[in-house]
């Protein structure tokens, strides 16, 4: 998020999982992240970052987890890849 077109968030959206303000406030704490941003937890907000894992977590759960940290690492970049060519947000023409 270093390059110039990015601005800092003002809002961060999440779930009602109670690890987030914690973590939240934790990174505060070591300046990892400014003071100034707020949580906003909603637990049926239609959350586009939430909603995209989905697709991964159908393919978890059929495969029953996995067995290393590398297969994961390899299935899930795959996974993704494809699922970003459907959504036409990488331009594969020359």
């Amino acid at each position: 998020m270093r390059s110039f077109h990015v601005s800092k968030p003002r809002v961060i959206t999440v779930d009602k999982n109670p690890a987030y303000p914690v973590a939240i406030q934790q990174l505060k704490q070591k300046k990892k992240i400014p003071e100034g941003i707020q949580i906003r937890q909603v637990k049926y907000l239609n959350n586009i970052v939430e909603q995209d894992h989905r697709f991964i977590k159908k393919r978890v759960r059929s495969m029953l987890g996995f067995k290393s940290f590398d297969t994961a690492t390899s299935i899930l970049s795959g996974v993704e890849a494809m699922h970003m060519i459907k959504k036409e947000q990488i331009d594969l023409r020359d």
